[in-house]
């Protein structure tokens, strides 16, 4: 998953360099060097590149920033703002980030796969309405209530950037591509498919049509029977699925035998021994067909080493060393 290093001291040896984390995002060497930490500690079968979900944003021209203690920070966007946005030219102003995965293309072993990704049009669009991260995502959602032209003319300049972004990626060398949609639960299935589905459907298309024919996963965290219409309606690859999910359940009913990765409670790896091996051990009795051993959201800066490797040896030999 995403932010996968947070955990290595490797990685705040890095992080300690860049003056903040923008600045770390946007330096194609620091950036790099992160990404390939995990793999190399672990060997890992998938790199994920090091980057942010609110890149894009900045590529449009709103000021976003990282506030320790509190995540990311944006002035919220009003809706004559929304008309003011620079989609021309957008993703070539986060190029760096291009550099970054060639930078790692080039140094990761063919037998591994890279993962570039881009946030969800409606997850992105929360941040820049509320702000900052909010939980309940009323205003975002009064806000697409309230202002639906705005919000479908945001959602717009946010999937035509994220395309382009992505294409940027494939052509860089991404062997994959990723859409986080992390604020996906809560909405009604009218919202859903306005808000999520279709933003999503205009990437995909758009990454189509540009001859991007890569695997496209789509992440639509906590979106419960909503994942279901996702999977059906926006021409994803795979699937991944949250802590939520059953991962029998799932299965049976994505269609025709999509892949779909999965989905370890986070918490689970954070506390380790018994009740992180019994974890694992029912994602792989009730997961089935293809699927990719993965957590059910990201990897949090306290979880130590010896639990991520007890649970790559538990996958690869059918036990881990768990302490």
């Amino acid at each position: 998953m995403r932010q996968a290093g947070r955990h290595l001291p490797e990685y705040l040896e890095v992080r300690a360099t860049a003056k903040n984390f923008i600045d770390f995002c946007f330096s194609p060497d620091k950036a790099a060097e992160v990404t390939l930490q995990p793999i190399r500690r672990y060997d890992m079968d998938a790199a994920i590149l090091f980057a942010d979900i609110l890149l894009i944003p900045i590529g449009l021209g709103r000021d976003v920033w990282f506030v320790k203690g509190k995540g990311p920070q944006l002035n919220p966007i009003t809706v004559s703002d929304i008309s003011n946005l620079s989609i021309d030219g957008a993703a070539d102003r986060v190029s760096s980030v291009y550099e970054t995965v060639s930078k790692v293309r080039a140094k990761l072993d063919g037998s591994k796969a890279l993962i570039g990704f881009c946030g969800g049009p409606w997850t992105v669009a929360t941040y820049m309405i509320e702000g900052q991260g909010s939980p309940k995502k009323e205003k975002a959602k009064c806000f697409a209530y309230e202002n639906p032209e705005a919000m479908d003319d945001l959602l717009k300049a946010l999937a035509i950037s994220s395309a382009e972004y992505l294409i940027h990626q494939a052509n860089a060398g991404a062997d994959v591509l990723k859409i986080f949609e992390s604020w996906a639960e809560g909405l009604s299935p009218e919202l859903f498919e306005r808000l999520v589905i279709n933003p999503t459907a205009e990437i995909i298309k758009r990454v189509r049509a540009a001859g991007i024919t890569k695997p496209i996963m789509g992440f639509p965290r906590g979106a419960g029977l909503n994942a279901l219409e996702y999977a059906k309606m926006t021409g994803i690859t795979a699937i991944a699925a949250g802590t939520d999910t059953p991962m029998d359940k799932f299965r049976d009913a994505l269609p025709n035998n999509m892949p779909y990765q999965g989905n370890l409670d986070p918490l689970a790896l954070r506390i380790g021994g018994d009740v992180l091996k019994r974890a694992v051990q029912t994602v792989l009795d009730t997961a089935s067909g293809p699927h990719i051993f993965n957590l059910g959201h990201g990897v949090t800066p306290d979880v130590k080493i010896e639990n991520v490797q007890a649970v790559v040896n538990h996958i690869r030999t059918g036990d881990g060393d768990y302490v």
